[in-house]
Parts: C-alpha cells; sequence; structure tokens
C-alpha cells in the first residue's frame, strides 16, 4: 500500500474498478443498530458484485464497556494490530464508519500514508453527548469536523443533514440514502396484536437521546408498545407502567410488530436518518414525528405520515392515513440503490 493521495482522487463508479474494500467500524455484532445494519447490507450487496469485503470490528480486539451504553464495547488496542491488518489486506478502498477508536487509528494511519479514505456520519455525537453532559456543542461539532475533514467524502443519509454539516462548516459532505429489506417488511405479515386498539410503536433503543419520553408521555388511546433495550429501560418501565415494554426482538418477529401497528412513531430529534422509518413504512404503518433531521427527509409524503411539533397530533392524525402508500413509497428505497451511492462516493488508493 504506497499510494499517495498528490492531488484530489477520482471516485469509483463501476465496481470493476473496485475488487477489495476495507470498512472499519467501532459498531458491530452483537449491536443491533442502524449503523450495523447499514455496513451489513450494504457488505452484502457488494459482495454480490463480487467485491472482496473486509472488516475491522471491536469483535478482534479486548473491549470495555462505553459509558452509558453497556452494550457498546470500546476497543483497547494500540495502532500495530489495527495497521497490521490493513497493510495485510491492501485494500483497494477504505471506509471509515464510526468515529471510535478504531476510526480514529484508521483515519490516523490514512492521514501518515496520504491514503484517500471516505468516512460516514451515521450518529449525532455532539447532540447525544449533550443529551447526556452539559458539554458545549461547538466544541463536540470541531472534533467531528477534525475527524472527517481528510476524508474524501464524509457520507450523511439525508441532504437536510448534509446541509446541516455545510453550516457548521463541513465541505466534504456527500449524501448517501439507505435501503430497507421489502421482503422482512413487508405489510403481509400484518396479524392482530394481544394489546387494546389502536396500537402506536415505538422500535430503538431506549435511551435518553432518543426523547423516547416525548412518546410515553403522550395521552393516547390504546396502547403504546416498546420494542427495544437501553439504558433507560428499567427506569422508564417503573416510571411508565400503562406502556408496554417487549425489549429487543428481531427478524420475522419484529417485522410482525411493525406489520401489525397502527402507528409508527419516531420521537427521536437527533437521528441522522432513522432506518426504523423505511422499515415501518415498508411494513405498511403510517409514521408519526417531529419535523426534524431524518423525518424531514424520509417523510417526504404526506400520504405515508405526518411530521408535526405537536407528536401526540401528528400520532392521532397518523391513524387516519392509508398503508397502501407507506409500502408503495418504501420500494422506492433499496439496498441495491444505497450502494450504487456508497460506491459512487468511494476513493481508490492509487497504485
Amino acid at each position: 500500500m504506497n499510494g499517495a493521495r498528490g492531488a484530489p482522487v477520482g471516485c469509483v463508479s463501476m465496481s470493476a474498478t473496485l475488487r477489495s474494500l476495507l470498512v472499519v467500524t467501532d459498531a458491530w455484532y452483537p449491536q443491533v443498530n442502524g449503523v450495523v445494519r447499514t455496513i451489513d447490507k450494504t457488505a452484502e450487496e457488494l459482495r454480490a458484485r463480487g467485491i472482496r469485503v473486509d472488516l475491522i470490528t471491536p469483535n478482534e480486539f479486548r473491549t470495555v464497556p462505553m459509558p452509558g451504553y453497556g452494550e457498546i464495547g470500546l476497543s483497547l488496542t494500540t495502532s500495530a494490530p489495527v495497521v497490521h491488518r490493513i497493510e495485510a489486506l491492501q485494500p483497494d478502498a477504505i471506509h471509515i464508519a464510526t468515529e471510535g477508536p478504531l476510526g480514529w487509528i484508521a483515519r490516523g494511519y490514512c492521514v501518515r500514508r496520504k491514503l484517500p479514505f471516505s468516512t460516514a456520519y451515521h450518529t449525532q455525537f455532539p447532540e447525544y453527548l449533550r443529551a447526556r453532559v452539559p458539554f458545549p456543542l461547538w466544541a463536540s461539532y470541531r472534533i467531528v469536523q477534525y475527524f472527517h475533514r481528510p476524508a474524501t467524502a464524509c457520507l450523511v443519509g439525508t441532504p437536510y443533514l448534509k446541509a446541516v454539516l455545510e453550516e457548521r462548516g463541513f465541505s466534504n459532505v456527500q449524501v448517501w440514502p439507505k435501503g430497507v429489506d421489502t421482503t422482512l417488511f413487508t405489510p403481509a405479515k400484518r396479524a392482530p396484536l394481544p394489546y387494546a386498539g389502536p396500537v402506536f410503536l415505538y422500535v430503538g433503543r431506549v435511551a435518553v437521546e432518543k426523547n423516547i419520553e416525548a412518546f410515553l408521555a403522550l395521552d393516547l388511546p390504546g396502547t403504546k408498545l416498546v420494542v427495544g433495550d437501553g439504558p433507560s429501560l428499567r427506569s422508564l418501565k417503573a416510571a411508565y407502567p400503562a406502556v408496554t415494554f417487549l425489549g429487543a426482538r428481531h427478524g420475522d418477529e419484529l417485522a410482525r410488530l411493525f406489520a401489525s401497528a397502527d402507528v409508527f412513531v419516531f420521537p427521536s430529534r437527533t437521528d441522522t436518518f432513522g432506518l426504523v422509518l423505511l422499515e415501518a413504512l415498508a411494513s405498511g404503518t403510517p409514521v408519526a414525528a417531529y419535523p426534524v433531521t431524518g423525518p424531514i427527509d424520509v417523510i417526504a409524503d404526506a400520504t405515508i405520515g405526518v411530521l408535526d411539533n405537536d407528536l401526540r397530533a401528528a400520532a392521532l392524525a397518523a391513524l387516519q392515513l392509508r398503508h397502501d402508500p407507506c409500502r408503495s413509497y418504501a420500494e422506492r428505497y433499496s439496498w441495491a440503490a444505497s450502494a450504487d451511492q456508497f460506491l459512487a462516493h468511494l476513493p481508490v488508493i492509487p497504485r
């Protein structure tokens, strides 16, 4: 891996140009979240096109629990093992998916060797951090901007988020829309639920940064159903005994819940995209959300969801929406199309 960056590097447009890709990520299984699903589905698409995809993940190293997120392991490693893996793989391209310990090591290596690489901004860490501790937002963004600045492209899920980051001084942001598995998530799995209707569903991490209490505190008819795990689960179950908490669910069981709910409520104000929005729509379930980053791009049609700063009003209005338009809209989003956009912004390492 002796190439130098020099002049700006052109982006790959055909998989024939790219034979191997290395993805460095601090988020991986057994975590279940949008970042992991995005990386996994993108890798699956690229491998189907004959591209070798290797990953460097925390599973290769000793880890310690991330403060406030016990299920997320932060890698304890020096740079040497990571660098050894990169040089042994000799990838044609490098994508750094997260701003964690492994991401910083890979970034430092690429910068020192003048190798082009792409990054992704999956999580609004400045807002997440501020939700937990009084750390200045401007300082967090300065760190995040520093991390992504050397990348040929910093990939984000929506045009709205691209505009937000550009207002904060980012100059290399490109849009990488996500996809949805329309085979797994389908209205065909709709079935009666053993709860009083209507059923308002939330799926995601049960954590303070997801603003989940904005949903739990709503005065709504029927049942509020929460699917997911997280650091706030125990305290919220005690505080809201009338809410049904199911814990984490996966695969067909999760798909049946998505399809069987009457409205999917997305209370987050900080998600960069929200794959669960597409999963709900693919299941034929309309969405209620705030008009913020993520929903404001995904819910672009008033027939599939309601965006309102009054979340209760949005949830009640979404009850009146039909299911068929939701499914039709979600079918526009495929992982194949998402992989095309990923490749379009992926710089090839010159040899």
